[in-house]
């Protein structure tokens, strides 16, 4: 079987380095859902050396903040699941009172028909909002 995140998964690329890919993800309701991908096979977190537990968190709180500072959500939600693909993956998702699985996780079952929250130019701004982070 062919592993789907050993190539450059779906989305569109927001960053990339040598040790992973941040990608903002079409998943429909939640405009600004983001992954960041550990390009290596790795399942688990403590599998992965300090320096690169150290690097692959920090890439996911610059993505978290890049998604608050440009589409201002009520919360974030950080999941890792990966209980299929054996790469470290996390999900980075803006939730709003309003979408429609608020406050249930977005795989729950949904709470209202929820408002849209996209925004023009939502993927340059992301990757304008990552450059801009400074080094952890």
């Amino acid at each position: 079987m062919t592993c789907p995140l050993c190539t450059l998964p779906a989305g569109e690329l927001l960053y990339e380095d040598a040790r992973l890919w941040v990608l903002l993800v079409d998943e429909a309701g939640y405009p600004g859902f983001c992954r960041v991908i550990w390009k290596q096979h790795v399942r688990e977190m403590s599998d992965l050396a300090a320096a690169d537990s150290s690097h692959l968190l920090d890439w996911v709180l610059r993505t978290e903040k890049a998604i608050r500072h440009v589409m201002q959500p009520d919360k974030i939600n950080l999941a890792s699941l990966g209980n299929v693909v054996p790469h470290l993956h996390w999900h980075v998702i803006p939730r709003f009172a309003d979408d429609a699985h608020f406050p249930s996780p977005i795989w729950a079952s949904p709470q209202r028909s929820g408002t849209d929250h996209g925004k023009a130019g939502l993927a340059d701004g992301l990757r304008a909002a990552l450059k801009n982070q400074p080094l952890a």
